[in-house]
């Protein structure tokens, strides 16, 4: 039985999450430069930056990530934790790593005493939201952004 495993990302992860964040561009069709990788890389290790990291190991092997951070929620007096960016490698879908990131996610959540985690996902992203939708509760709420 493949054996899974949830850590922080570490320094030595650099080349597959390098792999994997490249992934998750490519999923949602944004273009990406090295520096942009750069860029996140550098906000995962800087304890003073919002942005944390997780790794999913199959058998000792990285094959997704997730990024989140805290946000405040001023309306209810609480911090919440948002997910930014989740991806699994095609070839580990089914493993059990979504479910695995999001549960490591939930669960630092309630040990920082968070209210919610809450993320955002393409309509048409079928095969997550089946995951998403057995692990959390579809909100009513639309999101709008405004190009800066």
């Amino acid at each position: 039985m493949p054996s899974l495993e949830i850590r922080a990302i570490a320094d030595a992860d650099r080349v597959d999450w390098e792999r994997l964040y490249a992934g998750y561009a490519d999923f949602y069709r944004v273009t990406q430069t090295p520096e942009m990788r750069a860029r996140v890389w550098s906000w995962i290790h800087d304890p003073a930056h919002q942005t944390e990291g997780l790794v999913a190991l199959l058998d000792g092997k990285p094959v997704g990530i997730a990024h989140f951070r805290a946000f405040a929620r001023p309306l209810s007096a609480t911090t919440g934790g948002f997910l930014d960016d989740l991806f699994v490698d095609p070839d580990a879908r089914g493993s059990g790593a979504a479910d695995a990131l999001i549960s490591a996610i939930a669960d630092i959540g309630r040990s920082r005493g968070w209210s919610v985690i809450r993320w955002i996902t393409a309509e048409d992203n079928a095969r997550a939201r089946k995951v998403y939708d057995r692990l959390a509760v579809k909100t009513p709420w639309v999101t709008y952004d405004i190009k800066l």
